[in-house]
């Protein structure tokens, strides 16, 4: 399984957020399902007690919609799978910052954000650190 662009600054950005990195990838599996062939871009991380997914995006294909699609599916299906056997871990959608701040201002997508509640994590991939934590539980 080949890593996102962006993965391992994210990982380095959590753990410099005091993450303890538990799984990379992720192996989640559910019933007749197995994710595995996308799961080069999910980690698990524990910290004080808190336990969460993380899905990376680098939103740097030929259309930054067709990116949105992707992220927005696996996300869903990712947080069903997770709600059957891993209740108590909390999903995330890293996406680079420049994206967050561009593509992700648009009114129609923070609609979607909000309606589907996908938590985000946005990340600087220059410096590789967490510039933000958006969740629905606020």
């Amino acid at each position: 399984m080949a890593k996102v662009p962006f993965h391992n600054a994210v990982r380095t950005a959590l753990e410099k957020d005091n993450w303890v990195i538990t799984a990379d990838p992720y192996q989640l599996s559910v019933v007749e399902v197995d994710f595995e062939i996308d799961l080069a871009e999910l980690i698990a991380a524990e910290r004080a007690g808190e336990k969460i997914a993380v899905e990376i995006k680098s939103f740097i294909g030929r259309s930054v919609v067709s990116d949105f699609h992707t992220a927005l599916g696996q996300c869903i299906n990712y947080q069903f799978a997770l709600n059957e056997v891993d209740a108590q871990r909390n999903l995330y959608l890293a996406i680079p910052e420049t994206i967050y701040q561009s593509f992700f201002q648009r009114r129609f997508v923070r609609s979607v954000i909000e309606k589907t509640q996908i938590n985000l994590l946005i990340y600087d991939q220059t410096h590789e650190v967490i510039r933000q934590w958006l969740y629905k539980n606020l």
